[in-house]
């Protein structure tokens, strides 16, 4: 059976809003933390990279940055050419380290329906497209 686009969406619209209201006592959005982690993940890399990372225009990923460069989070230099380079500020580290208990525990609880043998399949499988040759990715 192919899973239909709406019970997907509507998985996926369940989770995010459970990370986004689980992350605001902290005081950051999902979209913010994510931005954090990949900042993380990929130190001094591009906007436009970052963007890419995030499943975000250049110009919307631009806007964020400079908010959370605002709240003191990461720091953005110039580059080559006009490119901008990011990384986190220690405030900024701090905040994502206390995001991923919070993360871990949505994604945890996303998964507990399927037994632990069911989450190996799973993650295998997963795991197996994203290394196919093939995969449709922008690198």
């Amino acid at each position: 059976r192919v899973l239909e686009e709406e019970e997907g969406q509507y998985s996926q619209y369940r989770h995010h809003r459970t990370l986004d209201a689980r992350l605001a006592p902290l005081g950051i959005t999902l979209v913010q933390w994510d931005a954090l982690r990949a900042i993380s993940r990929h130190p001094n890399a591009s906007s436009h990279r970052l963007a890419q990372l995030t499943f975000q225009t250049d110009q919307s990923f631009g806007a964020l940055a400079n908010r959370l460069v605002a709240r003191g989070l990461i720091n953005r230099v110039t580059g080559p050419g006009r490119a901008l380079r990011h990384c986190l500020t220690p405030a900024g580290e701090s905040l994502l380290s206390e995001g991923y208990p919070v993360y871990n525990e949505v994604l945890s609880k996303s998964f507990s329906p399927l037994s632990s043998t069911e989450r190996d399949t799973l993650y295998g499988l997963l795991t197996r497209l994203l290394q196919s040759p093939d995969r449709p990715l922008v690198e």
